[in-house]
C-alpha cells in the first residue's frame, strides 16, 4: 500500500492497520492539513493495562506527526458498558469510582500525547449527561437502524451464542456514534480509531455524521493482539499487566516483555516501540539465544515508553543484578516473614512462592519442586517436607522459578 501522509505510512508500516474506511480519501486529506482523531477508553479500572497499548501508540503517532489526538474517557459510557468483544455484561460502576479512575489514568495519557499543545483528554460525561432522552431518540434514533446494528459482530456474536444482551448495553452503540458526531461538530474531529471489535461502532458514527452533517469522516481499526494461547492481550495467569507502576512494579512490567514468546518479538517491536523500522528489521533476524538481545531491547523500550527512562533503567539494573551478577536486589518482588514461622514450619517454600506470586497455584508449586524446577540461592530445592529451616542463617533468600521468575524472601526476627 503506497501512502503519502507520514502518519498513515508510519502506522501501516508498523502493522497497526486492520480495517479502514476510504483510506485513499483520508490519505489525501491528512497529507494536506492537520486533522483531529480520537480513540475512546472505558474507565473500568484505575489503570489501563497493556491491552490498551496499541490504541495509546496510535494516539501517540497521530500527535507525533503534528495532528491533534483526543483521548476520550468514557465517564458516561462506562456507566453502561460496551458489549463489544464481551461474553457477559460488564460490572456497572458508580460515577464517583469512574471519576477517580479517570484522574489516575490521565497520568498515563500524558506519556503518549502532548497535552500542552492541541491534544486533549475529553470526557463524554460532559455532553452525554446533558442529553434529553426524547430529543435524542427523535433526532438520532431514527438515523441508526436496528437491522444494521444486528449485523455487527459485537452484537451478532452475543446473540448467536444466545447470551443475554441488555437494552442498557444495546444503547452503547448509539451513544458511541453520538460521541463521534459530537466531536466532529465541536472539535472538527474527522477520524475515529479503535480495536477491530469497534468496527461496527465506528461505522455507525461515520454514518450518523454523513446523514446529519453531510460531512465525510473516517475510521481505522487495529488488529486484535493476543497471547500465544489465543487469549486477549492484557491479562495473564498471574493477573493483568498494568501500565500504572502503583499496580505493577517497573521490574515486573519489564520482565513481562523480557519473557514474551520469540515469535511475538518483531510484532511487539513495531507496535510498542519507537525504534526505526530499519533497526527493527535487523533485530527481527536474530534467532535462538541471540533473540534474547532483541527481548532486552524490547523490554527496555516499552518500559521507557510507558514508565519513563528512569524507570526503564531501574528495571534493567534489577534484572541484570538478579540474572547476570547473582546480586540479590531488594527492589525485585519480595515478601517479609518472621523467622519463628519458618522455625516451626508454619511457613514453607510453598507459602513463600505463593506469597511472591511466582506461580499461579500451590499444586503447580509442588509439581515444580518434584521436577527440580525451583532454586534457592541458585541451588536446586530438594526438601521433601517443603521446609525452609536450613535457610534461617540468611536474612534474605533468592527463589528462582525456571529461568525467568525470581522473588526475594526476607527473613526477619521478632
Amino acid at each position: 500500500m503506497v501512502l503519502k501522509s507520514d502518519f498513515l505510512n508510519e502506522i501501516e508500516s508498523r502493522g497497526f492497520i486492520y480495517q479502514t474506511s476510504d483510506i485513499d480519501q483520508l490519505d489525501k486529506l491528512i497529507s494536506n492539513k492537520k486533522i483531529t482523531g480520537y480513540i475512546g477508553f472505558d474507565i473500568t479500572s484505575d489503570s489501563l493495562h497493556i491491552g490498551s497499548l496499541v490504541q495509546l501508540m496510535l494516539l501517540h503517532w497521530l500527535d507525533f506527526y503534528g495532528h491533534n489526538s483526543l483521548a476520550l474517557v468514557g465517564g458516561a459510557t462506562t456507566l453502561i458498558g460496551d458489549p463489544s468483544g464481551k461474553d457477559t455484561t460488564r460490572k456497572i460502576l458508580n460515577k464517583d469510582d469512574i471519576d477517580k479512575n479517570i484522574s489516575n489514568i490521565s497520568n498515563t495519557f500524558q506519556k503518549f500525547i502532548n497535552l500542552e499543545k492541541n491534544s486533549k483528554i475529553v470526557n463524554n460525561y460532559e455532553w452525554l449527561s446533558k442529553l434529553n432522552y426524547i430529543d435524542f431518540l427523535r433526532e438520532f434514533g431514527s438515523k441508526i437502524t436496528l437491522n444494521k446494528m444486528l449485523t455487527f459482530e459485537s452484537i451478532k456474536n452475543r446473540l448467536d451464542r444466545e447470551q443475554s444482551l441488555s437494552i442498557l448495553e444495546f444503547n452503547y452503540m448509539l451513544l458511541q456514534s453520538y460521541d463521534f458526531f459530537y466531536l466532529n461538530k465541536n472539535y472538527d474531529c474527522e477520524l475515529q480509531m479503535g480495536g477491530s471489535d469497534q468496527w461496527g461502532n465506528i461505522l455507525s458514527g461515520i454514518d450518523l455524521i454523513k446523514k446529519i452533517s453531510k460531512k465525510n469522516s473516517f475510521g481505522i481499526t487495529s488488529p486484535l493482539i493476543t497471547n500465544t494461547d489465543g487469549s486477549k492481550m492484557g491479562k495473564t495467569a498471574n493477573g493483568a499487566i498494568w501500565l500504572d507502576e502503583k499496580k505493577l512494579s517497573n521490574y515486573d512490567f519489564y520482565q513481562y516483555w523480557r519473557n514474551v514468546d520469540d515469535n511475538n518479538v518483531p510484532t511487539f517491536l513495531n507496535l510498542f516501540t519507537k525504534l526505526p523500522i530499519s533497526e527493527i528489521k535487523k533485530l527481527s533476524l536474530l534467532k535462538d539465544r541471540e533473540i534474547n538481545e532483541s527481548k532486552k531491547i524490547l523490554a527496555f523500550e516499552v518500559t521507557k515508553m510507558v514508565r519513563g527512562e528512569v524507570s526503564a533503567n531501574e528495571a534493567d539494573e534489577i534484572s541484570n543484578n538478579l540474572f547476570n551478577s547473582n546480586i540479590i536486589d531488594e527492589r525485585a518482588g519480595s515478601y517479609k516473614i518472621n523467622s519463628d514461622k519458618i522455625e516451626n514450619d508454619s511457613f514453607t517454600i510453598i507459602d513463600a512462592i505463593d506469597k511472591l506470586n511466582l506461580v499461579k497455584s500451590r499444586g503447580e508449586i509442588k509439581r515444580l519442586i518434584k521436577s527440580s524446577g525451583i532454586k534457592i540461592n541458585d541451588q536446586t530445592y530438594k526438601e521433601n517436607n517443603f521446609s525452609l529451616k536450613k535457610y534461617l542463617k540468611d536474612t534474605q533468600i533468592k527463589i528462582t522459578i525456571g529461568k525467568k521468575k525470581i522473588g526475594i524472601l526476607k527473613i526477619i526476627d521478632n
